[in-house]
């Protein structure tokens, strides 16, 4: 009996060890499951972006972490996908080659869409919209776009604005990044900024000193978007698909309340695939939505 009792106990343990290890196996492939399919990531799991460091409110470093509209977007694009978020900081005039060399999976700094971008990178659907903005100090009696003619103008080199400054024949001073361009502003050696509207107007108020204001800004007919590889498809429509998610649960009107209060969204302007609903962001003196 006591032989029949201990082989009873054996036979349920090795039971038992069976039921572990099938557990297991499940428990694995419903991790590998849960990953999704491969999206030609650099490492799985983790979703490696490329941004800047200093252009609030889009891509910026807060007490040590990475925020921003278009940062804070693409980490909720990347929590459906069930994707870690790796940002690391890097000049915009570098950005597209890195992506496009495989540095970084995914490009996030408010790019502009333009032909010429599109023999370097691949975009993601259009997830803002944004506006020329002009920079300058209370002393230059600049005011309009139209008296950059002879003045000496700063941008940052390989952005949409050095594009513009270029086609205008303004013959401008490039640097790498939008502390840069402000310094200049700031030590009196630049006359005006060409910028994106949002990130100059925010650092006129905070970083300006009392002495550099956005003295005008214009709508830019291009969407902004996330960039990637040319050859990697897969990742580019997954963002798509996400980013089309987290407009309709509510995150991108969200973001646009938070970081844009009282901005007015283009009659024109849909953003993701264009196919989705969205909440219109609320109107000056509304309350934001939760």
């Amino acid at each position: 009996m006591r032989a029949i009792s201990a082989f009873r106990r054996f036979a349920a343990l090795g039971t038992a060890v069976t039921l572990a290890v099938a557990l297991a196996a499940c428990g694995s492939d419903d991790k590998s499951a849960a990953s999704g399919p491969d999206l030609g990531l650099m490492q799985s799991g983790t979703l490696r972006i490329g941004t800047l460091t200093d252009a609030p409110p889009n891509v910026y470093v807060k007490d040590g972490k990475f925020t921003g509209f278009d940062n804070d977007l693409i980490t909720a694009v990347a929590a459906k996908l069930n994707l870690k978020p790796e940002f690391v900081g890097t000049d915009f005039s570098a950005l597209l080659s890195q992506v496009n060399g495989g540095q970084y999976d995914l490009g996030s700094s408010s790019i502009t869409v333009t032909e010429a971008r599109k023999k370097t990178v691949a975009f993601s659907n259009g997830y803002d919209f944004g506006y020329l903005g002009l920079n300058t100090t209370k002393t230059t009696g600049i005011s309009s776009f139209d008296q950059l003619n002879g003045k000496r103008v700063v941008v940052v080199q390989g952005t949409v604005q050095d594009d513009y400054a270029t086609q205008k024949n303004l013959d401008p001073v490039r640097v790498p990044n939008y502390n840069a361009a402000l310094g200049q502003l700031k030590a009196g050696t630049a006359d005006a900024w060409v910028s994106p509207a949002e990130i100059g107007e925010k650092m006129a108020k905070e970083q300006g000193g009392g002495t550099v204001i956005l003295a005008a800004k214009e709508l830019s007919d291009a969407p902004m978007a996330f960039a990637v590889a040319k050859s990697n498809d897969k990742l580019r429509e997954a963002v798509n698909k996400a980013l089309d998610e987290v407009i309709v649960d509510g995150t991108w009107t969200k973001l646009v309340e938070q970081y844009y209060p009282g901005r007015a969204v283009p009659a024109n302007f849909k953003p993701g695939s264009g196919s989705v609903k969205f909440t219109t962001p609320a109107a000056p003196g509304t309350p934001a939505a939760g």
